[in-house]
């Protein structure tokens, strides 16, 4: 998704009530628990997916053969997907956990939202 594809999502959720992603983590904390070297890995991830946008961008600039550009674009989509079941496996595993425990059960249904988006 480009920057901004994000943006306009953001603002729409924030012109339909909802908090965007910049505002909280699991609409109730300022920042998620990450330990340094979970950060760094999730880090070294998105700079890999964004030299392999690159790339596709300079293959390109090549007029490289369409069927390689679309086995990249391919890489980078799962690269993405992955990246994004992290973030949802930590998600669950702490943010998730952390609030059912609290007793707020609305988070499941935030969950089950985030969930559709990938399927």
């Amino acid at each position: 998704m480009s920057e901004d594809m994000m943006e306009n999502a953001a603002n729409q959720e924030s012109r339909n009530g909802k908090q965007s992603s910049e505002e909280a983590c699991c609409r109730h904390k300022k920042a998620a628990p990450r330990e340094e070297q979970e950060l760094k890995q999730m880090k070294n991830r998105l700079s890999r997916m964004v030299g392999q946008l690159n790339g596709i961008g300079k293959m390109l600039d090549e007029n490289r053969y369409c069927g390689d550009i679309l086995i990249q674009v391919a890489a980078v989509e799962s690269a993405l997907k992955s990246f994004a079941s992290l973030v949802l496996q930590g998600h669950m595993e702490t943010c998730v956990v952390d609030e059912i425990q609290k007793g707020n059960t609305e988070v499941v249904e935030e969950v089950v939202e985030l969930v559709k988006k990938f399927m």
